[in-house]
């Protein structure tokens, strides 16, 4: 039986902002501007891809790199931040809140740092972040255990002892590669992959649902989900 987590490390796209579409059509204009016609493809490509920025650059026909892809996709998506354009997914700010009520909260995500204090300021958290672990900040992204190493590295803390916040299989893989458990909020419900089905710690459809599980999560003594036994669901009786 290990001890409770005593922080919370989240991710950030389509976790506490809903902005999937949003980059997905930024980028869209992107490579249109260079020769490349968006497929819908492309779009299930860019979730939880932490090297979104060189797949992107790999469409274009016109010769980029991916710093000229980080470097346009973060101005409008900057943009949008300021215009009130991205918001919170339902109940994440109220999520994170919680979080901070038992200790240290971080964010590790594969979004540009100009991008995601632009996004922490408009969701009025960005001074409650202990640790922030943006795209520039690791070479190896998500799924490799980098971004969540370092963020409770920042933290002060082992990775066993913070809870991981995610929504995409390459996010719950990263976390879980780091050590962390893992509360898994998949994006749009979706039926998370056969190999990770059973990395989570528990799982919940939206932020909303997740509250309490995350409360509980925080507040007791846990053991990790071992192979061949399900992730807690919420209001299931494993949490």
């Amino acid at each position: 039986m290990s001890a409770s987590p005593r922080a919370t490390v989240f991710d950030l796209d389509d976790t506490l902002i809903d902005t999937g579409d949003a980059w997905s059509r930024v980028c869209a204009d992107f490579t249109a501007r260079h020769g490349h016609g968006w497929r819908p493809e492309d779009g299930i490509a860019l979730h939880g891809n932490g090297h979104w920025a060189s797949y992107v650059a790999g469409l274009c026909t016109n010769p980029v790199d991916a710093a000229d892809v980080v470097e346009a996709c973060t101005d409008v998506m900057a943009e949008a931040c300021a215009a009130g354009r991205i918001r919170a997914l339902p109940g994440a700010v109220a999520l994170f809140r919680e979080a901070g009520r038992h200790g240290p909260v971080g964010v590790a995500t594969a979004s540009p740092r100009r991008f995601v204090l632009a996004a922490l300021e408009h969701l009025g958290l960005a001074n409650d972040v202990t640790a922030l672990v943006c795209g520039e900040d690791v070479t190896r992204a998500k799924p490799a255990p980098d971004p969540y190493l370092r963020a409770a590295e920042a933290i002060g803390l082992p990775p066993s002892c913070c809870l991981a916040v995610e929504d995409s299989p390459n996010g719950i893989r990263s976390a879980a590669a780091a050590g962390m458990p893992v509360l898994a909020i998949p994006r749009n419900r979706m039926e998370l992959p056969a190999d990770i089905a059973e990395l989570p710690l528990a799982q919940a459809p939206d932020a909303t649902h997740a509250l309490p599980l995350l409360t509980r999560l925080l507040a007791r003594d846990l053991e990790p989900a071992l192979p061949g036994r399900p992730a807690a669901r919420w209001g299931g009786p494993g949490v």
